[in-house]
């Protein structure tokens, strides 16, 4: 096994933390499928984790610098997790942007057992401040960037002020992943992962993660909601992540320079209202990001197209190489109508493209949009 503290995360991730096969020797890890184990070995039943489980779990608890980290069936089953965990009648603050499909869940599934939720601006420190409440709010959520507007916040400032209303940091940090920013090390208490992103790489994946800065009773409960939902990741899918974790460095960094050459073409461009993308200096969010993402600003752009709603779709529906549809993180790049996937209670706006942006050629990909504009 590789000494964590010895070698830089890409040695981690390209030698999956240099675990061997004791049985034949292998340097590739086995598929682990049985569900069930002999009593008095390790493991008991898959749905409590299982030996596949264990490597891509110590390597992400190594690369986030974390005491644990536990694999989920889902990203949205590892954020929910988080909030179940949590007492009935707790207060919880979440950005305003956000990931669509857990924000309507926080505001409006039955299944968060009676939690207060508030809403605030991403980033407006004075609005959690004043959002917080000592001894009550217990859970402080953030995405940064937050997608699909790319707002950034401040991890650290937000951190401080959460411990000091006694409440705990949660950061998704999907967008980001390790090679980018090490939440922990900034403050945060848990740091969750779509590993169906860009932890698994090539889009054949769905999963989550959890990674905590320490093993103590509220990750405990974390860990029991995992159990008692049955949200476990499946063997299978825990190989193929761990496979896609050995190459994440690559992609991430070809991915953010790719978006930046995007960025930095489109911007200013006559037909292309506004780029959103911390990785220009205009962001209003730049400063911070370049103080707590190192060697990048990610794969994720999001373009507003001059001529409103319309324009986007047509532009999205003309591109070649940009693949129409959800999801991101993967090798191949994806556009998409963020509003119409979101519904009518969207507060995406209208015209606006997300784009995610995989390990092409950056000319071949800026030809492609540059085409769909021109259309």
């Amino acid at each position: 096994m590789t000494e964590t503290g010895k070698y830089k995360p890409a040695t981690l991730m390209a030698q999956g933390l240099g675990w061997v096969d004791g049985g034949t020797g292998a340097v590739t890890t086995p598929v682990h499928p049985s569900t069930t184990f002999e009593h008095g070995s390790d493991f008991t039943y898959q749905r409590y984790g299982g030996p596949g489980h264990a490597q891509p779990e110590a390597l992400l608890a190594a690369l986030e610098g974390g005491a644990a980290a536990r694999l989920f069936a889902s990203g949205m089953a590892a954020a929910t997790a988080v909030f179940l965990a949590l007492e009935p009648g707790d207060h919880v603050i979440a950005p305003e942007v956000m990931y669509w499909a857990l924000r309507k869940w926080l505001v409006e599934s039955p299944e968060r057992r009676g939690l207060e939720v508030s809403l605030v601006p991403n980033g407006d420190m004075d609005a959690l401040r004043a959002a917080l409440r000592p001894g009550k709010t217990r859970m402080v959520w953030v995405e940064t960037p937050a997608n699909p507007l790319w707002s950034i916040t401040d991890i650290a400032e937000t951190a401080a002020a959460a411990h000091e209303a006694g409440a705990l940091l949660g950061i998704d940090s999907t967008v980001q992943t390790p090679v980018l920013t090490r939440p922990l090390e900034l403050g945060a208490d848990i740091v969750m992962h779509s590993a169906s992103k860009y932890l698994n790489g090539h889009s054949d994946v769905l999963g989550g993660a959890l990674i905590t800065a320490r093993d103590d009773d509220f990750w405990a409960r974390v860990d029991m909601v995992r159990r008692e939902n049955g949200a476990v990741l499946g063997a299978f899918e825990a190989w193929l992540l761990l496979r896609g974790l050995r190459t994440l460095a690559l992609r991430v960094r070809a991915a953010s320079a790719n978006a930046l050459a995007i960025a930095e073409h489109f911007h200013g461009h006559p037909k292309v209202a506004q780029v959103l993308y911390p990785g220009l200096p205009t962001h209003p969010g730049h400063e911070i990001a370049g103080r707590q993402m190192t060697g990048g600003f990610g794969g994720m752009l999001s373009l507003r197209v001059a001529g409103g709603e319309d324009a986007a779709i047509q532009v999205a529906a003309g591109t070649t190489l940009f693949k129409q549809a959800t999801s991101l993180g993967g090798v191949e790049s994806l556009i998409e109508h963020r509003a119409g996937s979101e519904g009518p209670s969207s507060p995406t706006p209208r015209d606006l493209l997300r784009l995610s942006v995989g390990i092409e050629d950056a000319g071949d990909l800026v030809s492609d949009l540059e085409a769909a504009l021109e259309n």
